[in-house]
């Protein structure tokens, strides 16, 4: 016997439909232009794992403190907080593709923000409960690398704000140029 929808559910079902509708999909930058695929969806990162003199011998003292040892930099001073360039932000420590320009916005915070990583599975998060506050820290799902944190009051596509280090990112213009935080 076929079920059967009454009113209710139909206009629920017609408003949420309404709502999903109308923000930009997945994989659109924030004015709505298609961000290009970098990595493939089975693209997941192999771990790498380094001891704490290994990781001091390839990063500056900033990077390490900041990535190894949860650090954070000063608002506005870092290198990526203002920057335009169009291109792809990689994990200082490993080079694993983490975010586009394309979905970098100005959040005034004074820290790098986006509304999105390239991957949902190329970063991770963990409660942070450290000085008195209830955060969500921001990690590369490659080295465990600290980034930032990521709150919950970004732009209307994702409603979300990750609010990133400039010393834990590495940037990629796509052309050979890189440029790194220091």
């Amino acid at each position: 016997m076929p079920t059967r929808v009454s009113g209710p559910s139909v206009c629920l079902t017609f408003v949420l439909l309404l709502l999903c509708g109308t923000q930009a999909p997945t994989g659109a930058s924030w004015d709505g232009t298609p961000v290009p695929p970098l990595h493939k969806e089975a693209d997941v990162p192999e771990k790498i794992m380094k001891s704490n003199e290994e990781w001091r011998k390839i990063l500056t003292k900033e990077q390490y403190e900041i990535t190894r040892k949860k650090g954070t930099e000063r608002p506005f001073s870092g290198r990526y907080h203002d920057f335009k360039g169009k291109g792809i932000y990689r994990c200082v420590c490993c080079d694993l593709t983490l975010f586009s320009s394309q979905t970098k916005y100005d959040s005034g915070t004074g820290w790098p923000s986006f509304w999105e990583p390239v991957l949902e599975h190329h970063v991770k998060t963990a409660p942070d409960n450290s000085l008195f506050m209830k955060r969500t820290e921001v990690l590369c799902n490659r080295c465990d690398a600290h980034l930032g944190h990521v709150f919950n009051d970004g732009p209307p596509h994702t409603g979300l704000r990750y609010c990133i280090n400039s010393a834990a990112l590495r940037f990629d213009d796509g052309k050979g140029a890189t440029l790194t935080a220091q």
